[in-house]
């Protein structure tokens, strides 16, 4: 059934996943019996503790069902696999230090840090204020019923309007970008499946894909986005997702262009395999960034979820993004929902809608893009004053290359400055050391912090 080459990880995990991966092609059929776990370790030239430890996780995630001493069997019903390698702790956890919080940017704050830019979240000072879309939501919120439509009408339709794609087969409302993400994921991912991302990339995509069981498989990108190149590389290994940022993206502030994303639909459509790939978009910074929006959609439509956040824009505590896509996973993440939490606040739907659609609170978060786009540019054009060229990041974060990550954020803490280490955001091994700097942040002593940046990438590894 198996040989040991087949196997790119001799671990319990990776011969779990490679037993998955031939259920999902239907190499291994329902009801197939399973080879015990003395002959497959014989088989393979792994201990019995390691097959003993795949077949538990096989078992626990749904794939296989044990009868005792008649032996191990795939299963013959088909259901949703979650993964039995839910850490607990997520990789940025384990690799970021500890955010410092400071008392304010006039003031030191804990551990000495002044001038926060290590936490990727917009300014709050930037974000429009909710208290009159509050009043004006009360009298169109009802908030005592259960059975309603999920999303509130008239937010579907001015959601619909301002989509990427003149026509969405599918809309709805979840609790914010990355739980749209997430739902998608536990829909289109099964235990065992490779999951085309970004690297670097945002830590926590990284941590859905491997909660869900699946195994992470980087992709190169550059200026305008992911390498087409690296796409269709990465196609013969036959990943069953590809999760992307199409504006500013975390942590390198790159937005995706549309001849770039033409490009990529080309390539899923015409490299074996492209087909049946589904494609999660994820618009964090939809109406913060500068960039047109763009979606792969327009050319594969019935391959392509795409999930447009306003935390960044409106406020990270308002907790909600719409997500549109082929109906027919669209309609499964409702259903899905249907068993936790039901919907999103129609309440909070109607605060989003009256700051989508009240001049007042228009303004704001327009002023707030052209602000940011101006905080990112004078701190690039800083930079490449002092030989660091950043080109033209998007949104509110910089990615800066270093001579050596730890040197680079032991100096800026000493200097007063908190910055997030780059290694979370990588996939793979990097020969590029770098760390993240939420520039957009940064309101005034531009020059100065350009140059305490630039002092840290130049600092010797720390003996």
């Amino acid at each position: 059934m198996l040989s040991p080459r087949a196997l790119e990880s001799r671990s319990a995990a990776g011969l779990a996943a490679e037993i998955a991966r031939l259920v999902t092609d239907g190499t291994l059929g329902p009801g197939e019996r399973l080879p015990t776990v003395r002959q497959m370790a014989a088989d393979l030239g792994l201990s019995t503790g390691t097959v003993a430890a795949a077949w538990r996780a096989l078992a626990q995630a749904g794939v296989v069902t044990s009868r005792g001493r008649s032996g191990t069997f795939v299963r013959s019903e088909r259901r949703e696999w979650l993964s039995p390698r839910v850490r607990g702790m997520s990789s940025s956890e384990r690799a970021m230090p500890p955010t410092p919080t400071p008392s304010g940017l006039g003031g030191r704050g804990a551990h000495g840090i002044r001038l926060d830019l290590s936490l990727g979240t917009p300014d709050p000072a930037m974000l429009p204020s909710i208290e009159r879309a509050l009043s004006r939501a009360r009298p169109r919120a009802d908030t005592g019923r259960y059975h309603d439509l999920p999303v509130l009408p008239e937010l579907h339709d001015v959601l619909a309007e301002d989509w990427p794609v003149r026509t969405v087969e599918a809309l709805t409302v979840v609790d914010g970008a990355l739980d749209g993400i997430s739902r998608t994921v536990e829909q289109v991912v099964r235990f065992g499946d490779r999951v085309a991302v970004e690297s670097p990339g945002f830590p926590y995509i990284f941590d859905l894909v491997d909660a869900t069981g699946g195994v992470v498989i980087p992709l190169a990108s550059d200026a305008d986005g992911i390498l087409p190149a690296s796409l269709a590389r990465v196609l013969a290994q036959r990943p069953s997702t590809l999760v992307l940022q199409t504006r500013a993206q975390n942590p390198t502030g790159v937005s995706m262009s549309a001849e770039r994303a033409r490009r990529l639909a080309d390539v899923l459509l015409t490299v074996p395999g492209g087909r049946a790939v589904t494609v999660i978009e994820d618009d964090h910074s939809a109406l913060i960034a500068t960039a047109p929006a763009v979606t792969l959609a327009r050319w594969i439509p019935a391959q392509v979820v795409h999930v447009r956040g306003f935390s960044k824009s409106h406020g990270p505590d308002l907790r909600i993004a719409a997500l549109g896509g082929p109906a027919h996973i669209v309609e499964r993440i409702v259903r899905r929902r249907m068993l936790g939490p039901g919907w999103t606040s129609r309440l909070l739907q109607s605060v989003l809608l009256e700051l989508l659609t009240d001049p007042r609170s228009i303004a704001p978060v327009r002023t707030a893009r052209l602000i940011y786009r101006d905080r990112l540019d004078r701190m690039a054009a800083a930079l490449r004053r002092l030989g660091i060229d950043m080109g033209a990041p998007d949104g509110i974060n910089l990615w800066l290359p270093v001579r050596d990550e730890r040197a680079a954020l032991v100096y800026l803490a000493a200097e007063g400055i908190a910055v997030a280490a780059g290694g979370p955001f990588l996939a793979d091994a990097s020969a590029q050391q770098r760390v993240r700097v939420t520039a957009g942040s940064v309101t005034e002593n531009v020059r100065l912090v350009a140059d305490a940046l630039a002092r840290a990438a130049s600092a010797p590894p720390l003996s």
